[in-house]
């Protein structure tokens, strides 16, 4: 079984912990600010912990050639440096503003909608989000990802975007278009952390042996 390394043991990584060995994976260390391990003998390393620590752990893993699934979020202004990092050092890593296998999903159905709708000028856009209150980033590395993802499908006019930041919410995201006939409304509500923490899993199996930086959509279906 190859040796998982968890970064940062807050509430994803202690779900990541019980749920590893389902994926055949052994936790041989579980490192958070108080709790340093050692990374000896560490075949993958998934990371949770807070944004501005994400540089230090992948250039820390890969030095020592450990490739990593980045779970944390809020630091993609630093997206093309974790590249050099990672390819200097021929390492691996898998980023993703969302590790839920239906929202990977959900934001190719928005692409759709976004490329049909681009040339309708009728429908004007908006986007849409809810986490718990702890949640740092908002909007959500999720939205600005789906946002992202329409312009990139064609659709050029404005999108206004909101976000809440409320109690237990594990996370709802929301794309709608509006006419004077009609709404559009595409939404996708997780129940529970659970989604993400098996996708990061997901993605630590698919990782090791591979050398680059990949998305999660890569995992799910390909490049």
């Amino acid at each position: 079984m190859p040796n998982l390394a968890i970064l940062g043991y807050g509430k994803m990584g202690k779900l990541i912990d019980q749920l590893a060995p389902e994926y055949g994976f052994t936790v041989a260390a579980r490192c958070d600010i108080d709790r340093p391990e050692p990374l000896d003998g560490i075949d993958v390393a998934v990371e949770f912990s807070v944004p501005g620590a994400v540089l230090s752990n992948v250039e820390m893993l890969a030095v020592r050639g450990i490739p990593v699934v980045i779970g944390t979020t809020g630091w993609l202004e630093h997206l093309d440096r974790v590249r050099e990092i990672v390819e200097f050092n021929g390492s691996a890593a898998v980023w993703s503003p969302n590790y839920s296998i239906g929202v990977n999903l959900f934001t190719r159905l928005v692409a759709e909608a976004a490329r049909l709708l681009a040339n309708e000028d009728a429908y004007g856009a908006w986007g849409w989000e809810i986490h718990h209150h702890t949640k740092k980033d908002a909007p959500s590395g999720t939205m600005l990802k789906l946002v992202e993802t329409m312009k990139i499908a064609g659709y050029e006019r404005a999108i206004d975007v909101g976000s809440s930041r409320a109690g237990a919410h594990p996370g709802t995201h929301e794309i709608g278009f509006d006419s004077a006939a009609d709404t559009i409304t595409l939404r996708h509500t997780a129940r529970s952390r659970e989604g993400f923490a098996r996708g990061a899993l997901k993605a630590a199996k698919w990782v090791m042996g591979r050398k680059g930086l990949f998305e999660f959509s890569e995992v799910l279906f390909g490049r």
